[in-house]
């Protein structure tokens, strides 16, 4: 069922609108809606466009860089000169003007590799922002399926709440007919009427409770809090989990994602330990220059001045004492790398051991519903023998509400066992990362 979840995103294509004109709501179509609409997955999903935006200029590091530049300049002065055999010499209103302009080229062709390795830290970035995103679509995924069941859950809770208000509302009416024919006692009647209250108002608070349950499934597909559906009513749970094959070769986005920190990261130290190498750029300009006036204060001065031309050259810049601070950095950076392998050891052990404890919750859960579903059986079936007893008069009025309290307790056992065992397959699945293919 869940390889079909990104199939079932075509069905959440029509929108938001959807839901509000459908009178039932699937576990796969809660998914679809949620995968497209829900908030968290839409943020993941704008952190990874950055990468992804950045990968698309992956090659930039290795065009040459052009810049033009240009001036224009008027001046009006008033010079005044004294000259070493005394003579003096001054003007007023000297106008100039001047025009500048260049064409600058500078292209790296050699910086210790780094522009390679720019180039491959963005493919890891957008691997990690790929994983970010699956990693937040399985976590909605799995809050989807458990806040839908849980709604199932409540509804079917709901369900034996009102059976035990229509057990106490006969049991108030025999309770009542006894009392009339005087072969009963007031007391059970006001205890029959009690239980009966009881229970209306566990209907009220369950009622509530649906209510709650689904605003919280709404929030997770996105949608406005007065959509109103039906769900399923059913807890269909997996009885193939093994543990061994939940334990192999896992996959998980966040273990793939820590393996991708780890390549960043010797990444990183190849990039630091480039700073060792020397830098070869290759340099042009084109640079043009053009000055008039309109009167000099020295005769030998140009009323007009122009200069133009192309230059070209090579230059190199070779690290030779830095203060040691490169050394630094890649012992830093080496430190980072080991520091990686160990989150990702320790993320594997916590993996392998939350799996084992989900399982064995898993395993409990599955015993249990197998135990509590003969055990409804039973619990009914002596409340029908308490309710003829009590019509003829061979046991109390106890011993009757006992019997349908036991029922009660038993289907209400039932029922969270299911959910509890849904919930752990739920847990095992998203651990394994086998929620989203």
């Amino acid at each position: 069922m869940m390889k079909r979840f990104f199939f079932l995103l075509v069905i959440a294509i029509a929108g938001k609108e959807a839901i509000a004109q459908q009178d039932s709501l699937t576990v796969e179509e809660a998914v679809a809606y949620s995968l497209r609409n829900n908030y968290d997955i839409q943020l993941s999903r704008q952190d990874s466009a950055v990468a992804a935006i950045n990968y698309l200029y992956r090659n930039a590091g290795f065009y040459p860089r052009l810049n033009g530049s240009g001036t224009y300049l008027s001046n009006n002065n008033n010079q005044r000169q004294t000259l070493a055999d005394g003579s003096e010499k001054e003007r007023k209103g000297i106008r100039s003007n001047s025009l500048t302009a260049s064409v600058n080229l500078n292209w790296t062709v050699f910086d210790g590799f780094r522009m390679f390795l720019l180039r491959n830290q963005l493919d890891i970035a957008v691997e990690q922002g790929n994983l970010v995103v699956k990693s937040a679509a399985i976590n909605t995924v799995a809050n989807v399926i458990t806040t839908y069941y849980d709604i199932v859950r409540q509804q079917q809770q709901l369900r034996n709440v009102e059976e035990q208000m229509q057990l106490a509302s006969d049991r108030l009416k025999l309770a009542q007919y006894k009392f009339d024919i005087g072969v009963g006692i007031k007391p059970d009647v006001l205890q029959a009427r009690i239980d009966f209250n009881n229970s209306k108002a566990a209907q009220l608070n369950q009622l509530a409770l649906i209510d709650q349950r689904r605003q919280t499934l709404n929030q997770l597909m996105n949608t406005a809090p007065s959509v109103n559906y039906k769900v399923s009513d059913t807890i269909p749970v997996r009885s193939d989990l093994v543990l061994a094959n939940l334990l192999s070769n896992p996959s998980t986005p966040d273990l793939q994602l820590s393996r991708a920190n780890i390549k960043a990261a010797e990444l990183n130290v190849r990039l630091t330990k480039a700073q060792r190498y020397p830098t070869v750029s290759l340099i042009s300009a084109y640079n043009f220059s053009r000055t008039s006036n309109n009167q000099v204060i020295n005769q030998f001065s140009p009323l007009f001045n122009l200069n133009k031309g192309f230059n070209y050259g090579i230059t190199a810049t070779v690290p030779i004492l830095n203060n040691f601070t490169v050394r630094q950095q890649i012992r830093q950076s080496e430190l980072a790398v080991k520091f990686q392998q160990l989150q990702y050891e320790n993320q594997t052990s916590l993996l392998n051991t939350n799996v084992v404890n989900s399982y064995r919750s898993y395993e409990a859960q599955r015993q249990v519903v197998e135990t509590l579903d003969s055990s409804v059986g039973l619990a009914r079936e002596n409340l029908f023998i308490e309710r003829e007893r009590y019509r003829l008069g061979k046991t109390t009025f106890i011993e009757l509400r006992q019997a349908e309290e036991n029922v009660s307790t038993t289907i209400t056992n039932l029922i969270n066992a299911r959910y509890n065992l849904k919930v752990a397959e739920t847990e095992l699945l998203r651990l394994r990362g086998d929620l989203v293919r």
